[in-house]
């Protein structure tokens, strides 16, 4: 038997992939964050599945889960909201599963900022406007960022940035942005994107603070920052479908 890490996306049930459904719908046990996800995504559990939560277990706890239902040869879900390849921990999961000697793999999902972006109709790459995304973090109360990944840093590049675990510091992140982008740069905040919850908020790096107090916003919000996001953002046109471009060169 394999643990399977999926990406369960940004909480839609049918916004799961394909394979995703395959593998719920196989699964003896389902091990979820059920601080982010929609419980519909579990409908596609098989009745009598055993459905853990893991928001208040720590890594260890959640290790022995996986490992014991693998023991008991059992077919295992760890779902994980948006997509494994970010903020998922799984890295850290499977390498305490590879010291067990239990197999495990991957499926991709949608990313929460994916998701934020596709709600307001955003492209995150508008030519000669913005050509880089950056997905990244704020640190309080957590691990501490890398030497270098300084939030100043990506700023100063004008990228588009789809900051993560950021909701409850977007008041002084917003003012450090400011100096960079300037006060007047779209903001969007989407929180519980996809889901029944689901809160847009659009504005200003000088005025979201206001915003996300006024909501309440604690958790479970990504912030997408940058010029793309304006709603009458006028970029170039792509080279890519423009009809000057010589089509007879593949590249």
């Amino acid at each position: 038997m394999t643990v399977h890490f999926v990406g369960a996306g940004p909480g839609a049930a049918d916004l799961l992939t394909l394979r995703a459904v395959d593998l719920l719908r196989a699964a003896d046990v389902c091990v979820y964050a059920g601080t982010y996800l929609d419980e519909a995504v579990l409908s596609h559990c098989p009745d009598g599945a055993r459905l853990v939560d893991t928001q208040d277990l720590d890594l260890d706890q959640i290790t022995a889960v996986l490992v014991d239902a693998h023991a008991e040869g059992l077919e295992i879900v760890r779902l994980c909201s948006g997509d494994p390849s970010v903020y998922s921990a799984v890295h850290e999961q499977a390498r305490r599963l590879d010291a067990h000697g239990v197999p495990w793999d991957v499926t991709p999902g949608v990313p929460a900022y994916a998701a934020a972006a596709a709600i307001v109709g955003a492209e995150l790459t508008v030519p000669e406007v913005a050509q880089s995304v950056v997905i990244t973090r704020a640190q309080a109360r957590s691990t501490a960022m890398p030497d270098g990944e300084r939030l100043a840093t990506f700023a100063s590049t004008g990228a588009t940035l789809c900051l993560h675990l950021a909701i409850t510091r977007t008041r002084e992140l917003a003012a450090q942005l400011a100096e960079h982008y300037g006060a007047d740069c779209p903001v969007v905040v989407v929180s519980r994107a996809s889901q029944p919850q689901e809160l847009v908020l659009r504005g200003t790096l000088a005025d979201v603070g206001d915003q996300v107090e006024a909501a309440g916003l604690r958790q479970a919000a990504v912030i997408l920052v940058g010029p793309a996001l304006a709603p009458d953002v006028r970029g170039a046109e792509s080279f890519l479908y423009d009809p000057a471009r010589d089509r007879s060169l593949k590249r």
